[in-house]
């Protein structure tokens, strides 16, 4: 376990033969936070944020940012199956109490998966600007079709914010990064793309408080995915989050600190 400067751990808790990091801060209530599929920052204001009310969890996702990947992995039930059993793992060991999960865009697809695999596991569920869900009328951006600095960029409604958060020329090492993270996605996500045509059979038995939220400029998964979720999880409500695209947590990180943090609580 290593313990930096800013008060957060990370420790490598084994799961399914892999390594899997996760960073920890924080203290009260527990409430897991799964990233992006760009994979994640540290520090981030809305983590920090977050931190100074819960004991937040950030696992990084096998294959992003490092982590190994597992060569059996083939799509996003897998990796939320891994998930579930780490959150058994920290039950039995560190009478972790019930959790909450926090899911931004590729991460809030992990969720809505877990919720759907264990329908009663969560206190809370929060969903910002999730995949998943195929939509009615428009289409889940393809990040195929552009390089990877464009597809990032393309999350931003401010590219000010973009320039402010990873610098307008982004260092060479968080470019290989996106590069890895998104092969990593292709390899679990592409067939079909971002989303899972089981899933809106399934989270019909989620028994937890369920809180959607969306960037009202996103332009990466449509605000009519979120409406979706909205109307198929039995006990969800929308929030709509003005002036920002599919990294709300960058761009409005307080106001969406605020949402979670009041609804988890």
């Amino acid at each position: 376990m290593s313990t930096p400067a800013d008060g957060w751990t990370t420790e490598t808790i084994p799961i399914a033969g892999l390594a899997t990091p996760v960073a920890r801060a924080g203290q009260g209530p527990p409430l897991l936070i799964l990233h992006h599929d760009i994979g994640s920052l540290r520090p981030l204001p809305f983590y920090d944020a977050l931190a100074r009310r819960f004991t937040v969890l950030v696992p990084s996702h096998p294959g992003y940012d490092g982590a190994e990947r597992g060569d059996w992995i083939r799509n996003v039930r897998d990796v939320a199956a891994i998930y579930q059993w780490m959150l058994g793992e920290l039950a039995a060991t560190r009478a972790v109490g019930p959790i909450s999960v926090v899911g931004l865009g590729f991460g809030g697809w992990i969720a809505a998966e877990m919720a759907a695999l264990a329908p009663r596991t969560f206190h809370r569920l929060v969903l910002v600007g999730a995949m998943g869900l195929k939509p009615e009328r428009g289409e889940i951006a393809d990040q195929a079709l552009v390089s990877y600095i464009d597809y990032v960029r393309l999350g931003f409604a401010d590219q000010r914010t973009f320039d402010r958060v990873f610098g307008a020329e982004p260092p060479t090492r968080l470019l290989e990064q996106w590069d890895l993270n998104r092969e990593m996605t292709f390899r679990i996500a592409w067939k079909p793309y971002m989303y899972n045509p089981t899933l809106p059979h399934l989270l019909g038995g989620v028994a937890a408080p369920s809180l959607v939220v969306w960037g009202r400029d996103d332009r990466i998964v449509p605000l009519e995915c979120g409406e979706r979720f909205a109307k198929i999880l039995p006990r969800a409500r929308l929030e709509i989050v003005e002036g920002a695209g599919h990294f709300v947590e960058m761009e409005k990180p307080d106001e969406l600190a605020r949402l979670v943090a009041d609804f988890a609580s």
